[in-house]
């Protein structure tokens, strides 16, 4: 109480020397918290100011700066309760987001920084920050950057983004569905395009919902022209495909596939030019030779009982041969050595203005969809990996419903492209990959995944469990902004970490109509009241339907 009472004392003195200006002092200083004792008086006085950032002061989420020798110590509001046995005062928890140096003509802040060098004493005088201390905060240096947004509470200042700082050590934007996310992801993928028109980017789209937003400036590619040859697979991938058994079975099966596949890869003349040829190579071979080769090991057994493996085996190649759905992938046409062409397309090496392809997945069968997006992520990885001794091409991966491929224990799949995910999320930088995540779910990722992204972007999301994930990944001067996630409106978010100079809460940029992806809502009283025509709808859709495409 007495410490109260003299920090109110300390502040009313400050009051009369700067009036309408101070609304508060310090009350105690802590390494992660602090606190300060509002003046509800000048806090209501000020809600009135022309001045959008001395408007919102005091309340949650705005800040406030406290003088500290020579500089200017910034800090976010976190929490405000009454203040006990003080009428007109509350108590504000403060999280200390950087420093400022003091312009000597102005009064106002200039070279904002991250990190406290030096705390103020209680009973230091806290002050609202004007819109002019936000432009220096929040203002761009000479790095390159994109501007995506305004920084809240204001309309004009600019929110930005550094490119190389948030691509070099991942990002990930979260937000539940109908919050403005797909929108938010093609603003800031064309911001990147203007910005580098030679650059490199892969993005993973499961609902064919972004080839409306990039058509014209992207490479897009669905089941009818992405030609991904078969034989670009792995072993382990080559096992998620082709065996249907488990356990002890599967084991059997996959010996006798690892054998077998490596004599059909052998086959081709690329096999000759490698010293020892593995399982695992990138080498042509033909289905029929592998269907051959097992028809010949099996006429070896000497049991009948020793013959279904391969039964199993040349049944399921059989079948992917026979199903038109997967002609995208296992066609007889994909057995050339077009792995040249096919990461020239898919990387876009060279990008001839189109730096970004979209990849959409949707029409790929559901049983291999995790296959196709392992195959296209572990090329990107290995790509990195083996040009690490030419001219560096940095490639970024960018995975819509991220979720679903990197999930965590609860939801493990024992798939490869979780395992290839990881590995990116914790080795890509390293090789000049940088991965973008994106998800409506955070809790289902995987366990550090989300803490090995450098940048995160979260909007609103309305399940506690993943507000709690997010609050875990996210460093400990963001606290503040993290409580208000569950309010954001649409279109709002919070970025904190490497790619921001501070956290910071933005409203994204209006996109143009062609620019945003096929996301919206269906309006049903609109749509319900249009009607004729729906023989002819169903005639269509049930023709589609049998062709699979």
């Amino acid at each position: 109480m007495t410490e109260a009472t003299g920090a109110r004392s300390f502040h009313d003195a400050a009051a009369r020397a700067a009036p309408l200006r101070a609304i508060g002092a310090v009350t105690e200083i802590a390494g992660s918290a602090s606190q300060i004792l509002l003046n509800l008086e000048t806090v209501n006085t000020l809600t009135n100011d022309p001045d959008p950032a001395i408007a919102a002061a005091g309340q949650i989420g705005s800040q406030v700066k406290i003088r500290a020798g020579g500089n200017w110590l910034i800090a976010n509001v976190r929490a405000i309760r009454a203040a006990p046995e003080e009428e007109r005062q509350a108590l504000a928890t403060i999280d200390f987001l950087g420093e400022a140096d003091e312009d000597r003509t102005t009064g106002g802040l200039h070279g904002f920084r991250r990190g406290v060098t030096r705390y103020p004493m209680p009973g230091t005088p806290v002050y609202p920050l004007a819109t002019a201390d936000l432009h220096q905060m929040y203002a761009a240096d000479e790095r390159a950057h994109i501007e995506i947004g305004t920084v809240y509470p204001t309309d004009n200042i600019r929110a930005a983004l550094q490119v190389d700082a948030m691509l070099g050590k991942h990002f990930a934007l979260l937000g539940s569905t109908g919050t403005g996310k797909s929108t938010a992801a093609a603003l800031i993928l064309h911001r990147i395009c203007d910005l580098s028109p030679e650059g490199h980017i892969v993005m993973i789209d499961p609902h064919g919902e972004y080839s409306a937003a990039f058509e014209g400036i992207g490479a897009l590619y669905d089941v009818s022209n992405l030609q991904m040859p078969y034989w670009l697979m792995n072993f382990e991938e080559h096992c998620e495909v082709l065996l249907t058994t488990s356990g002890s079975e599967r084991q059997v099966d996959a010996d006798i596939l690892a054998k077998c596949l490596l004599a059909a890869r052998s086959k081709n003349r690329l096999a000759q030019e490698i010293g020892k040829l593995t399982v695992d190579a990138p080498i042509p071979y033909l289905l029929s030779d592998l269907t051959n080769i097992l028809a010949q090991e099996m006429g070896k057994m000497d049991r009948a009982g020793d013959t279904a493996p391969y039964l199993r085996l040349k049944g399921k190649i059989d079948e992917i041969k026979a199903d038109p759905r997967y002609a995208f992938m296992f066609s007889g046409m994909l057995v050339a050595d077009t792995m040249a062409s096919f990461l020239s397309r898919v990387f876009r090496l060279p990008s001839d203005g189109k730096p970004i392809s979209i990849i959409d997945v949707s029409g790929v069968p559901s049983e291999i969809t995790s296959v196709v997006v392992a195959v296209l992520s572990r090329m990107v990885f290995d790509f990195a990996i083996w040009s690490r001794n030419e001219p560096q091409r940095p490639i970024l991966l960018v995975c819509e419903e991220a979720h679903r491929y990197v999930p965590n224990e609860r939801n493990a799949d024992a798939s490869s492209v979780g395992r290839i995910l990881s590995r990116i999320a914790k080795e890509g930088r390293k090789y000049g990959v940088s991965l973008g995540l994106i998800t409506q779910r955070p809790s289902d990722l995987a366990e550090g995944v989300l803490s090995q992204c450098g940048t995160i972007l979260s909007m609103r999301l309305n399940n506690d469990r993943d507000q709690a994930f997010v609050r875990a990944a996210m460093p400990e001067g963001a606290r503040g902004f993290l409580d208000t996630i569950p309010a954001l409106r649409n279109r709002e978010c919070i970025i904190s970490g490497e790619g921001v100079t501070t956290p910071v809460r933005v409203r994204f940029d209006s996109l143009d109509e062609a620019q945003r992806p096929a996301s919206g809502d269906p309006l049903f009283s609109q749509l319900w009241r249009e009607t004729g025509g729906e023989e002819a709808i169903l005639e269509r859709t049930i023709r589609r339907w049998r062709a699979g495409r």
